[in-house]
C-alpha cells in the first residue's frame, strides 16, 4: 500500500508541523556530530525533514507497511551518516520521540491504540536498521571495488611506467656517446655499454674481468684514488676528474671521468656509476697547440713564452717543505740524552741560475746580401749548434726572436757552469757555416747573468742580460761579458733619459750656458761658445756628454740643435744691441756646435739662414763648430752645405782638431776658417817648463794653420803659464777655466766690462 501524500504544512492541523520539526531538531542534534557531511546544521535538518515525514506517515498508515523506513535508513547512509554511532543514535531518537511527537497527536480520532503505535515504531526501527545496514554494505562493497579497480589500474600504470623507464634507461645506456659502467662497492664491474667497450679496445670480457682498483695509471692525479675511497665509504656522492687508462693494447686512453654513488631507498650505498668521455684526440690536439704556442716555428726551439715559464720557475725562491722541517733536529733535543742524536743534515745548497743572452754579430748583413731564406737556414744551423751545447740536466736553449737566443742553466754550481756554457756556445759558432756555396763565420755577443733564485724577477734578469750583451757587442763582439750592477744602472739611466728627451724639449727643461772666447794677444773677450745643458727634474743639471749622444741616436738632435741655434743667435743679437747702446763691450760672435746628424740633415742651410734673417744677426757673427771625426772622409755631398754657409760668411770651425787622425792635406779642401786645437796637445804647457814635444807640435800646427789662413783656437786652458805659452806660439784665441767656466750670459758682462776698464 502506498502511503497517502502528506499535505503541505499550511493544510495540516495547527501544531502538527511544529511537532514534526521538533522531532527533526532532536534527531539532527543526535546524529550531526557523527555525520561526515559538508552541510551546515540547518541544511542538514532540512535534509532530515522529508525522512521524518516518511516515518510519521508509515506510523499512521491504515494498512501498516514498514518499507519506507528501509528507504530512510538507506537515505541516511546516502547523506554520509555512515558512522555506526549515527545508526544507534537515530534508532534511539525514533524509539523515544517518534510516537511522542508524531503518535497520538497525529491520530486525533484515536483509531490506533498506544500499544499498536509502539509496536509499529519497533518494526520501523528494525526496518530502518536493515535499510541502513544494507545501504552501508552496498556502499562499502562499491568503495572496495573502486579501490580494487584503482589499485589494478595503478599497478598496470606502474608496470607500464617501469617498463618504459627500463626501456629508456637501456636505450640511453646502450646508445650513449659516452662510456657507462656500473660496479659494486668492491669494484667488480657488473655492466658496461658498447661505447665503453669500444673505448677500451672492443672486447667486453676484458673490461668485465677487470676490477676498478686495477685501473691505476702513473699519470693519475694524486687526489683521484683518495676521492674514490671517500666515495666508496659514502663520504661523498660523486667526483669528477681527468684520468688516463691503459687500453688492452697498451695505448693510453684519456678521459673526463665522473663517478657517482648509487644508494637504495634507505640511503645505503649499493653501486658505483662511472661516466667516461674519451678526450684522447682533444688532449693530443691541445698538446700540439701547446707545443706550437711554446716553440719557435723555424728552429723548433722553445720560444719566449716557454722560456719565461722556465725562467720564472728557476727564479722562484725555494720553499722548505714540512718533510724537510721534520728532518731538522733542534739542538736542545739532540743534546737532551733522551735518545741518541743522529747526524745533523748538511744544509741544502741554495738554488742558483745562469743565463746566457746571445745576439749574432752582423746577421743583418747576411739577410741583406743573401736574402731572408739564407738567413733562416743560418738560424736553423745556429739553433742546432746551440742545442748541442745545452744537453746537461737543468739546461735549455730558446729563441727569443730574430737572431736572439738564450741559454739557461740551473743548479747549485751555476757560477762555474754558466761561463763554461757561454764558452761552448762561442766555440760551437766558430765553425764556418756553408750557405749557397759560400762559408760564413758566425760571431756572437753574449751577456751573462748569474745569481741566486728569488732575488730578481724574470723581466729584471732578462733586461740585465740584454744590457750586458750590448756591452759585449760594444767591446767588439764575439765574446761574453758578465752582468755588472753599476753598468746596468748606467744603461737604465741612459734609457730613462732617452725616453724623456722629447718631453724635456717641450717642457723647456734645456738651457744654455756661455763660455767666453778670449784673444790671447790682448786678453779681450772675442766671443762665446754656446753649451746646452739639461735641467733634469730627477738627475739635476746634465752636461752635453750625458744626453747629446742619446739625442743623436733618437733623432732629437735636429730639433734640439735648431733650438740651441735660435737661442744662441737671439743672445748674440741682444749683445750687439747692448754694444750699440754702449752698455756692453763685447762679445758679438757666437759659436754653436753641430753634430754629425745635423750635418746630414737636408734642412741645415735653410734653417740656419731662416734663423739669421728672422733675428737679424749678420752671418759673420756666427761660427758653427764641427768635430774633425765627422769630416774624415767626407764627400762633396756632405761638404756642400758647409761650403754654402761659408760662402754666406758663416765661420766654420774644425773642433777637436788632432784627435781624428785626418790627413793634414785634407784641410785645403775643407770649408773651415778656424782650427780648434784639442786640449790633449796643450796639457804639457800648464806649468814651467813646458813639455818641449807639445811646444813643437803646437808650433807646427799653428804655422800650418796660419799658412792656410786659418785661425787657431785652443780649448781647455787652465793656467796662466799655459795661456802664456800659447800666446808666444801665435795662437789666436783660447777658452777654458783659466778665463771663466760656462755660465749665464750676464757673466760675460762682467768679463767684457773688466776688459774695457
Amino acid at each position: 500500500m502506498v502511503p497517502a501524500e502528506v499535505p503541505d504544512a499550511e493544510a495540516e492541523p495547527d501544531g502538527l508541523e511544529d511537532r514534526l520539526r521538533r522531532f527533526v531538531t532532536i534527531w539532527s542534534r543526535a546524529i550531526f556530530p557523527a555525520t561526515a557531511t559538508s552541510l551546515t546544521r540547518p541544511e542538514f535538518e532540512q535534509h532530515l525533514l522529508p525522512l521524518a515525514r516518511s516515518l510519521r506517515d508509515a506510523l499512521h498508515d491504515r494498512i501498516f507497511d514498514a518499507t519506507p523506513a528501509h528507504g530512510v535508513g538507506a537515505a541516511l547512509v546516502g547523506a554520509h551518516c555512515t558512522d555506526p554511532d549515527a545508526l544507534a543514535r537515530s534508532l534511539g531518537v525514533v524509539d523515544a520521540y517518534l510516537v511522542l511527537y508524531c503518535g497520538e497527536a497525529a491520530d486525533p480520532a484515536g483509531e490506533l491504540a498506544a500499544d499498536e503505535l509502539r509496536a509499529r515504531c519497533a518494526r520501523l526501527q528494525a526496518t530502518f536498521a536493515a535499510g541502513f545496514a544494507q545501504a552501508l554494505r552496498e556502499r562499502t562493497l562499491a568503495e572496495q571495488e573502486a579501490i580494487a579497480r584503482s589499485a589494478l589500474a595503478a599497478r598496470g600504470a606502474a608496470e607500464d611506467a617501469l617498463h618504459a623507464t627500463e626501456a629508456r634507461f637501456r636505450a640511453v645506456f646502450e646508445g650513449a656517446a659516452i662510456g657507462i659502467g656500473i660496479a659494486d662497492l668492491d669494484g667488480r664491474v657488473l655492466e658496461v655499454n658498447d661505447t665503453l667497450t669500444r673505448m677500451f679496445g672492443g672486447l667486453e670480457h676484458h673490461v668485465r674481468s677487470r676490477n676498478v682498483s686495477e685501473w691505476v695509471h702513473p699519470d693519475d692525479a694524486p687526489q683521484v684514488w683518495r676521492m674514490y675511497k671517500e666515495l666508496i665509504r659514502g663520504e661523498r656522492d660523486n667526483f669528477r676528474t681527468e684520468k688516463p687508462f691503459f687500453r688492452n693494447d697498451g695505448t693510453v686512453l684519456w678521459t673526463n671521468l665522473t663517478v657517482s654513488l648509487l644508494r637504495d631507498v634507505d640511503g645505503v650505498p649499493q653501486y658505483q656509476l662511472a661516466l667516461l668521455e674519451d678526450t684522447t684526440e682533444r688532449r693530443l690536439l691541445t698538446l700540439r697547440l701547446r707545443y706550437e704556442a711554446t716553440h719557435d716555428a723555424l728552429t723548433g726551439l722553445p720560444n719566449r713564452t716557454l722560456f719565461f715559464e722556465r725562467l720564472e720557475k728557476a727564479l722562484a725562491p725555494a720553499r722548505e717543505t714540512p718533510k724537510d722541517a721534520a728532518r731538522e733536529t733542534p739542538k736542545d733535543e739532540a743534546n737532551s740524552g733522551t735518545k741518541e742524536a743522529g747526524p745533523v743534515p748538511a744544509p741544502r745548497p741554495a738554488a742558483r741560475f745562469g743565463l746566457c743572452y746571445l745576439d749574432l754579430d752582423g746577421f743583418k748583413a747576411i739577410n741583406d746580401s743573401l736574402g731572408h731564406s739564407a738567413g733562416d737556414r743560418m738560424l736553423v744551423e745556429v739553433a742546432d749548434r746551440l742545442q748541442s751545447c745545452a744537453t746537461a740536466p737543468g739546461e735549455m736553449v730558446a729563441r727569443l726572436g730574430g737572431d736572439e737566443f738564450v741559454a739557461l742553466t740551473t743548479g747549485p754550481d751555476t757560477q762555474r757552469e754558466v761561463g763554461e756554457l757561454a764558452a761552448r756556445i762561442l766555440g760551437a759558432l766558430a765553425t764556418p757555416i756553408s750557405l749557397d756555396g759560400r762559408e760564413f763565420t758566425v760571431r756572437g755577443s753574449i751577456g751573462i747573468v748569474e745569481g741566486k733564485a728569488g732575488e730578481s724577477t724574470a723581466a729584471e734578469v732578462l733586461r740585465s742580460a740584454d744590457i750586458t750583451m750590448y756591452r759585449a757587442k760594444s767591446a767588439g763582439g764575439n765574446r761574453f761579458e758578465h752582468a755588472d750592477a753599476e753598468a746596468d744602472a748606467r744603461a737604465i739611466t741612459r734609457h730613462g733619459l732617452t725616453t724623456s728627451l722629447p718631453a724635456a724639449l717641450e717642457r723647456g727643461e734645456f738651457f744654455i750656458e756661455y763660455q767666453p772666447l778670449v784673444h790671447l794677444a790682448d786678453g779681450t773677450v772675442h766671443g762665446a761658445e754656446a753649451l746646452v745643458r739639461w735641467s733634469h727634474p730627477t738627475h739635476g743639471v746634465l752636461s752635453p756628454d750625458r744626453f747629446i749622444p742619446l739625442a743623436e741616436h733618437t733623432g732629437l738632435i735636429v730639433p734640439l740643435g735648431r733650438w740651441v741655434l735660435e737661442q744662441s743667435v737671439l743672445q748674440a743679437r741682444a749683445w750687439q744691441e747692448e754694444l750699440a747702446a754702449g752698455t756692453f763691450a763685447g762679445p758679438v760672435r757666437i759659436n754653436v756646435n753641430l753634430s754629425p746628424a745635423q750635418l746630414h740633415h737636408p734642412g741645415l742651410v735653410a734653417d740656419t739662414v731662416e734663423v739669421l734673417e728672422r733675428i737679424g744677426l749678420p752671418p759673420g757673427s756666427l761660427c758653427l763648430e764641427v768635430t774633425e771625426s765627422a769630416l774624415i772622409g767626407a764627400d762633396e755631398d756632405l761638404l756642400k752645405p758647409l761650403r754654402q754657409l761659408a760662402e754666406m760668411g758663416v765661420d766654420i770651425a774644425l773642433d777637436d782638431f788632432g784627435t781624428g787622425y785626418s790627413n793634414l792635406a785634407n784641410l785645403r779642401r775643407l770649408p773651415v776658417s778656424v782650427l780648434k786645437l784639442d786640449r790633449s796637445f796643450t796639457q804639457g804647457m800648464q806649468q814651467h817648463p813646458a813639455d818641449p814635444v807639445d811646444l813643437k807640435i803646437v808650433e807646427g800646427i799653428v804655422s800650418l794653420a796660419h799658412g792656410l789662413e786659418l785661425g787657431v783656437t785652443v780649448e781647455g786652458v787652465e793656467t796662466g803659464a799655459q795661456a802664456e805659452h800659447l800666446r808666444r806660439l801665435g795662437c789666436d784665441t783660447a777658452q777654458g777655466w783659466y778665463y771663466a767656466r760656462p755660465g749665464p750670459p750676464e757673466m760675460l758682462h762682467t768679463l767684457s766690462m773688466a776688459d774695457a776698464v
